[in-house]
């Protein structure tokens, strides 16, 4: 006779074991072991995962990793897996998640943590997304030679221009303060054409520039230093456009600024005249 065909798991049971699976993985203290799996065995998944997390968010945030004791930098990690649920299945954004964690959840709690650390962490992924970024400053955009106070200048989105509570470009192991600046921080952080990272610490005026050129109303140079000359109420507003004018060279030079937008497109490089 012929021997009877095996029964199939329903699928919801499948997946209730999928779930209960993960459970354990990202919190074994108070998620149970599937029953019907090894503790020797479910072991190796979970170092592997825990390991694997913490190995790309050590890569992705060196100074923070280094600046948290083993037992902090763990238990930060185990938390970020229990209380956080990730919405790409990437790897490679990780650490987007992290920092998404670390500005809701994490926010919301009461820890040890420094109370630099979600700026810090997200300086750290700044530099990282820049690094890896797919966005290409396009050459036809802008005019590297135009006139920056005449004309419009063209920003990179290579470019960030950014604020924070606390000197993250300056806090490490020797560094850490315990209260914000008496400023803010300015930094622009960019990708420049050897692809480098680099950042600018700048003052409140550039900042300001920046976000003028950078805002939906096009401005000339000379425009957006005028109408920062008239929200300082300068008494001298000529001095004010001058060192404009020499920010806005400086910042062309460490590609910042591409140059300025065409007046209209250039014509197609080895075009033939009719």
């Amino acid at each position: 006779m012929p021997e009877p065909a095996a029964t199939q798991a329903p699928v919801e049971d499948f997946s209730a074991v999928q779930r209960a699976f993960a459970a354990h993985i990202r919190d074994p203290e108070h998620r149970a072991c599937p029953a019907d799996v090894e503790d020797r065995r479910m072991a190796i998944y979970r170092d592997l995962v825990f390991n694997n997390i913490a190995g790309l968010l050590a890569s992705a945030f060196p100074v923070l990793r280094r600046m948290l004791p083993d037992d902090h930098w763990r238990g930060l990690i185990r938390d970020f897996m229990v209380q956080h649920r990730a919405a790409t299945p990437l790897f490679l954004e990780i650490s987007q998640e992290f920092l998404d964690y670390l500005g809701t959840t994490r926010a919301q709690q009461t820890t040890d943590d420094p109370p630099f650390l979600l700026e810090l962490a997200h300086y750290e992924w700044v530099e990282l997304a820049l690094s890896v970024s797919d966005d290409e400053p396009d050459p036809t955009h802008a005019n590297p030679n135009g006139d920056l106070m005449e004309e419009i200048p063209v920003i990179s989105p290579l470019a960030w221009n950014l604020s924070y509570r606390f000197p993250v470009h300056r806090i490490g192991p020797d560094f850490q303060p315990d209260t914000p600046g008496d400023a803010p921080t300015h930094l622009v952080v960019y990708r420049n054409r050897a692809d480098h990272i680099e950042f600018l610490e700048i003052n409140a005026v550039t900042q300001r520039l920046l976000t003028l050129l950078q805002g939906d109303i096009p401005r000339t140079g000379r425009e957006a230093m005028q109408a920062i000359a008239e929200e300082l109420s300068h008494p001298a507003p000529d001095k004010v456009v001058a060192a404009g004018a020499r920010m806005l060279t400086d910042l062309r030079k460490r590609d910042v600024i591409l140059g300025t937008r065409w007046s209209e497109a250039p014509a197609a490089s080895g075009a033939c005249a009719g």
